[in-house]
C-alpha cells in the first residue's frame, strides 16, 4: 500500500531521469560489470552512462536513435547492449542479484521450488520469429518464465507464440539446471500436465488446478507469483510489445528488466 513513507522510499525525482542509477544502485552493479581492458583503446564513455542509456531505452520504450544527446551515442549504447547480450552478462547479473536478494530476506541463495508460466505478447513490423497463440488470440511471441516462489526470475526464454506451453517448458527447465540445480519442485497450471514436461528433468512438476467452482479470475496458490512477475516487468514500455527483430535481443531485455528491478530493491534495503 502506498503511504508517505513508501512514496519517499521509491521517489526518483532527484535524478536526471527516473531510469538513472542512484549511487547506491551503482555501488551494487559496478563490481559485477566488465572492467576496462588493460590494453588497447580506453573507453570513451563511463560504464555507468552506458547502463543508464540502456535502462532509459528499456524503461521509456524509445528507439535507440532517440536517445537524448547527453547519453553516449546510440551506436555505442547499442553495441554495448549487444555485447552484454552475446556474452550472457544480463543473465549473469540476474543470477547474482537473485541469490543476493534471497539472502537479504533470510532465504537460501539457491531456491528449491519455482513457478512456471508464459505471457504472450504482440510483435511489430521489426520481423523475426513469431507465431499465433490461438488460445490468447495473439500474433507474436511467448515469454516463458521460471521464477522462484517470491517472483524472482530464474530462467527466461522467448519463443514464437504458436509454440505450446508444454512444448517450450522442457527447454526452460533443462536450461535452469545450470544456474539453479537445487530446484526440486515446480508449480504450474494444467497446460503443463503430461509426461513431456514431467520427464524433461528430475524436477517434480506439481499442477495447481483451478477451483472446482471457479468463475472468472481467482488468485491461485503459488501461481500468482509468476503473474506478479509479469506485472513487474511490464512497467517497462520497451516490453509492452516485443519490438525486437531477434529472439536473443527480446530475451536480453527481459533479463535487463530483472536486473533493474533487483538492483533497486537491494539498494532500497541497504
Amino acid at each position: 500500500m502506498w503511504t508517505s513513507a513508501t512514496r519517499a522510499e521509491h521517489d526518483r525525482d532527484g535524478l536526471r531521469y527516473p531510469s538513472d542509477l542512484t549511487e547506491a544502485e551503482w555501488a551494487i552493479l559496478a563490481p559485477l560489470l566488465p572492467p576496462p581492458a588493460k590494453t588497447g583503446r580506453h573507453r570513451s564513455w563511463e560504464m555507468r552512462d552506458l547502463v543508464n542509456a540502456i535502462f532509459f531505452v528499456l524503461r521509456g520504450g524509445v528507439p535507440w536513435r532517440m536517445l537524448p544527446e547527453h547519453f553516449p551515442p546510440h551506436q555505442t549504447t547499442y553495441r554495448w547492449f549487444m555485447r552484454f547480450r552475446d556474452d550472457g552478462i544480463w543473465e549473469s547479473l540476474n543470477h547474482h542479484l537473485v541469490m543476493r536478494d534471497r539472502e537479504r530476506t533470510g532465504r537460501e541463495a539457491s531456491p528449491s521450488a519455482a513457478v512456471i508460466d508464459t505471457q504472450s505478447v504482440k510483435t511489430t513490423e521489426a520481423g523475426g520469429p513469431r507465431g499465433f497463440d490461438a488460445a490468447k488470440k495473439v500474433k507474436g511471441r511467448k515469454r516463458h518464465a521460471l521464477v522462484d516462489t517470491d517472483g524472482r526470475a530464474l530462467e527466461l526464454q522467448v519463443q514464437p507464440a504458436c509454440d505450446q506451453d508444454r512444448d517450450g517448458a522442457p527447454s526452460v527447465l533443462t536450461a535452469s539446471r545450470a544456474r539453479f540445480p537445487f530446484v526440486l519442485k515446480v508449480f504450474a497450471d494444467s497446460v503443463y500436465a503430461g509426461k513431456k514436461v514431467a520427464n524433461a528433468t528430475a524436477i517434480v512438476v506439481e499442477i495447481v488446478r483451478k477451483l472446482a467452482d471457479q468463475v472468472g479470475f481467482h488468485v491461485l496458490p503459488r501461481r500468482w507469483a509468476v503473474e506478479r512477475f509479469f506485472a513487474w516487468i511490464n512497467r517497462n514500455r520497451r516490453l509492452a510489445k516485443d519490438f525486437e527483430a531477434t529472439i536473443t535481443s527480446a530475451t536480453a531485455f527481459l533479463y535487463a528488466a530483472c536486473v533493474m528491478l533487483l538492483t533497486r530493491r537491494l539498494a532500497r534495503s541497504a
